[in-house]
């Protein structure tokens, strides 16, 4: 593919992260007495927070969105260390620092979950920069977040693969100009990869 840097998506791609974004988001809505339980649970699988409460906002009349997204990311904080690493993440970033591959986070979550799920990984110190919602006007499914993930590298979106697990996130990171490694069976123009383990020599092909 010819990339020089990888642009890492966080939850569902190097974390198992989502059964608890989705246990918190019950959570608090349960607590505002709106019931999601009986819901798919990828309902928002990739969607990014401004675009889930705008959907579920005209059932939480009288909630501030402020006070809203607060309760989401402190409830997800403060149970984070239960997250654990997909398969071969740490190992496979460790390995790509110590080659010399830049690599950045790009995240639809806030800037506090996405620190909360680099340290339960322990793994921010390999990264040169984690892009969070909190960093961007507009989440993904648009380009924005992977094209500060590419300035952030100093590299040219071209140059950059993008690892995604959402097809929000893939279609971010194509418009965004990237190639894109798709963990699981991919959307269209995207390379499917079962495991991490694949993206180092996508970088040498």
């Amino acid at each position: 593919m010819g990339a020089r840097g990888v642009a890492w998506d966080i939850d569902g791609t190097l974390v198992d992260s989502e059964p608890l974004h989705h246990r918190v988001l019950i959570d608090v809505c349960l607590a505002h007495g709106l019931d999601l339980r009986a819901d798919p649970v990828d309902r928002f699988l990739g969607v990014h927070m401004d675009d889930v409460w705008t959907a579920l906002a005209p059932d939480l009349p009288g909630v501030a969105r402020a006070d809203w997204m607060a309760a989401i990311s402190d409830s997800y904080c403060a149970r984070a260390a239960q997250v654990a690493a997909l398969p071969h993440a740490v190992e496979v970033i460790a390995a790509l620092h110590d080659a010399g591959i830049p690599q950045v986070a790009v995240s639809n979550s806030g800037r506090a979950v996405v620190a909360a799920n680099l340290a339960a990984l322990g793994i921010r110190d390999l990264l040169v920069a984690a892009i969070s919602l909190d960093d961007v006007t507009r989440g993904k499914p648009d380009p924005e977040p992977y094209l500060r993930g590419a300035l952030a590298l100093s590299l040219p979106p071209a140059q950059v693969l993008a690892v995604e697990d959402s097809p929000t996130g893939a279609t971010a990171a194509r418009a965004a100009g990237m190639a894109v490694a798709y963990l699981g069976d991919g959307p269209p123009g995207a390379v499917a990869i079962s495991s991490l383990r694949a993206v180092p020599g996508l970088l040498r092909g």
